[in-house]
């Protein structure tokens, strides 16, 4: 295990970092960057400010409270994963503050005849592309509290928001572009001839969308829901989360400047006070949720009329890795990942850990329990152990080589309870037979007194108690928690198999239905049955890779208890729309024509984008 060399592991000190002084904008995608900041302002800790957004307006707490007529709103104060001070403070809204915003978000639907329904969709385009180039500018910021307070590293929080960009700009190319079908969009605005019936097909808004994004990506994940959701002309109330919702709070600027007022919507607080009075009105039509499913439940439950709620999940998942027999018998012990020959164990092993340990497997999507064929366990445990000792460990802003190009690869889980859970896990695990195959395994790194190197001022304000290293269990049975729960964590359990059927009857008989990766030589029988018995089963097959959302224009989807509904960029703005028909008959009306050519002109909601 690699540590930066502000790290120890009990009194092990392993100096590999150096002070990174180095500017951001050596990375070839800096241009997409509206400032260029050194890597040194992104190891200052973050200060973020409570405020509010009310009817397209940022109120200060005390502003806020004086508007609402209600006493001083509390706060929450936020370390994040790495600091010993706050770095922000979240507002705690009351169920009466909870209630205003619905009611406000009721004035911007206006039964659907609010500014931003009623404006044609051309325009909404073009006050969303307004949107990012005001969100540019707050990129670094964004980045920063992103690293501080959820621990992502440098370029996976560059990467998290860049994404998002694309993605928003990725969904106005889908709308505007030809190959779109008509009864989506209809960029010409056309009627189509259907025996008598003229038809004219495009989708609009239904309502009002609650949204609910998670804290691992915060930005990407939430704004793959919510944009969607405004470009198509509904009205959105955002909860903010309480881990990850810093970022949310940087983003009013570009909202007030962008959107009519009553728009977008942000509420902040406990979950069980502001969300229930919203659910429990019937007013909320539409549901963008992304967490856990007891929440979800809850949430639906709540709705007077859940008949109508249209609602869209994405859940929890405990994706499978399938090392087939064909890569253990084959492997000699020989050769590496670089090997050109072929598709190898030690591939298969670097893709697992990439898979597992990804942003310290705090994906919905990170692959979460190791098949492996009987007599095969012990040795692929220790290849994974062996890799994952090699694994760059510290803050999200260490480096590890001259050039600082090298970033942490496991970082600070958000906060205590994820570490308590993670133990939980283990110590369950290693009582019932597990062992922790790698070294310092789930232990919790802590600064050094010795690194003369060291920013003594930063140094004061940095915290390493939530950095973890990650552990591989092995072997693992049925009667462990962690065969069966779902970790979010940096956890790498390893399960021997028998028989094929023992890792179809998980598979089958498991509550979840995400993904599953299938490892493999080359042995097509084995691996198309089980792309066959599986396609019933998970949303996505990946072969000989690991699971994952992108490409964000393939479908990404799951089945049981692992979501509803259908994620990409196409697939998103169908989710959050209905098609709506106009429609008119040529033989009784002689003018009809010449009406509906009227009709045409002066609409916006037919009008050409």
């Amino acid at each position: 295990m690699k540590f930066s060399k502000a790290l120890s592991v009990l009194s092990c000190v392993l100096a590999l970092s150096t002070a990174a002084t180095a500017s951001t904008c050596n990375n070839s995608d800096s241009s997409s960057s509206s400032s260029c900041a050194s890597l040194d302002y992104f190891k200052e800790a973050p200060f973020v400010s409570p405020r509010v957004l009310l009817e397209g307006n940022i109120l200060s707490l005390e502003e806020y409270s004086a508007s609402t007529s209600t006493t001083p709103t509390p706060t929450w104060s936020i370390n994040g994963c790495c600091s010993k001070q706050s770095i922000g403070e979240l507002p705690q809204m009351s169920t009466t503050q909870s209630e205003t915003v619905l009611q406000n978000a009721l004035k911007g639907w206006s039964n659907g005849q609010g500014t931003w329904t009623q404006m044609s969709l051309s325009d909404r385009i073009k006050h969303i592309r307004a949107f990012v180039a005001e969100l540019m500018n707050k990129r670094e910021e964004i980045v920063r509290v992103l690293m501080w307070e959820i621990g992502k590293n440098y370029p996976d929080a560059k990467s998290e928001f860049d994404r998002t960009i694309s993605f928003i700009e990725k969904t106005i190319d889908v709308i505007e572009s030809e190959s779109a079908t008509s009864e989506d969009y209809n960029q010409e605005s056309t009627f189509t001839k259907i025996g008598t019936t003229n038809v004219f097909k495009r989708r609009n808004g239904f309502g009002i969308i609650l949204c609910l994004g998670p804290y691992n990506y915060p930005l990407n994940e939430t704004y793959a829901t919510l944009i969607p959701a405004l470009l198509m002309g509904n009205v959105v109330i955002l909860k903010i989360p309480q881990v990850g919702g810093l970022s949310h709070l940087l983003t009013f600027d570009a909202f007030v400047s962008s959107l009519p007022p009553n728009t977008i919507h942000f509420i902040s607080g406990s979950g069980r006070k502001t969300l229930p009075p919203l659910m429990e009105s019937g007013k909320v039509d539409g549901l963008a949720f992304i967490g856990g499913t007891n929440a979800a439940d809850l949430l639906i439950k709540q709705h007077p009329q859940p008949h109508r709620l249209k609602i869209f999940l994405q859940l929890e998942a405990k994706n499978m890795a399938i090392v087939l027999d064909d890569l253990c018998s084959s492997f000699d012990g020989k050769g590496d990942s670089s090997s050109d020959d072929g598709y190898s164990l030690p591939k298969a092993v670097d893709e697992i850990i990439t898979g597992a340990l990804s942003y310290n497997g705090q994906r919905c999507t990170a692959l979460k329990i190791i098949y492996v064929p009987r007599g095969y366990g012990l040795m692929v445990s220790k290849m994974i152990a062996k890799r994952v000792e090699n694994m760059n460990v510290g803050l999200p802003w260490d480096t590890f080589n001259d050039d600082d190009s090298s970033f942490s690869q496991i970082t600070p889980l958000p906060n205590e309870g994820r570490i308590k859970f993670m133990k939980e896990l283990m110590d369950d695990a290693t009582s019932k037979g597990a062992s922790i195959m790698n070294e310092n395994g789930g232990s919790i790194l802590q600064p050094t007194d010795t690194d003369a190197n060291a920013d003594a001022d930063n140094q004061s304000v940095y915290s390493h108690d939530t950095l973890m290293v990650p552990a591989v269990l092995y072997p693992i049975t049925k009667e462990m928690k962690i065969f069966k729960e779902e970790q979010f964590g940096p956890l790498i359990p390893v399960v021997e198999y028998n028989s094929l059927d023992e890792v179809l009857q998980y598979g089958m008989e498991g509550i979840y239905g995400q993904q599953v990766s299938i490892f493999t030589k080359g042995d097509s029988e084995t691996a198309s049955s089980l792309v066959d018995a599986f396609s019933s089963i998970y949303g996505k097959i990946n072969i000989n890779s690991q699971c994952g959302r992108s490409p964000d224009n393939v479908p990404f989807t799951a089945r049981r208890s692992s979501g509803l509904g259908v994620m990409s960029i196409q697939d998103a703005l169908r989710e959050f729309s209905i098609p709506t028909v106009v429609a008119f008959k040529e033989g009784k009306d002689a003018n009809i024509i010449d009406t509906m050519n009227n009709v045409q002109k002066k609409s916006m909601f037919m009008a050409n984008l």
